[in-house]
């Protein structure tokens, strides 16, 4: 499950994704984003930390404090590249906290690291 505002960077990593052989839920906002993330159980999640309503730190916070989602795995992509980002970012929970653009073989072996872990 992907949570990112911008449409085209959802498009992309929505893209990418599914030519792996992902299927693919998206969401445009924080709280559409929490609220399908609890509804349809996704195995992972790349989630932005620049959004509208609540951000990604507290979206991730609120996935960590929720029995049913605490153990889902969680990137954090984010234009956001300071230090103190990446911190709080893993403080709230992201397993993983990469810097956007990303390049896509980096993603992709987050990602299957993560599921790999998850199993």
């Amino acid at each position: 499950m992907i949570i990112e505002d911008d449409p085209s960077v959802l498009r992309a990593i929505s893209y990418m994704l599914g030519k792996e052989g992902y299927d693919v839920l998206t969401a445009l906002n924080g709280l559409a984003g929490l609220r399908k993330a609890k509804e349809e159980n996704p195995d992972l999640l790349i989630l932005d930390v620049m959004l509208p309503g609540i951000d990604g730190f507290e979206v991730c916070h609120r996935l960590r404090a929720e029995s049913q989602t605490a153990q889902l795995p969680i990137l954090m992509l984010s234009a956001k590249g300071q230090e103190a980002d990446r911190s709080t970012g893993l403080e709230v929970g992201a397993n993983e906290y990469l810097t956007k653009p990303v390049e896509r073989s980096v993603l992709l072996s987050k990602i299957e690291a993560l599921l790999a872990a998850k199993s």
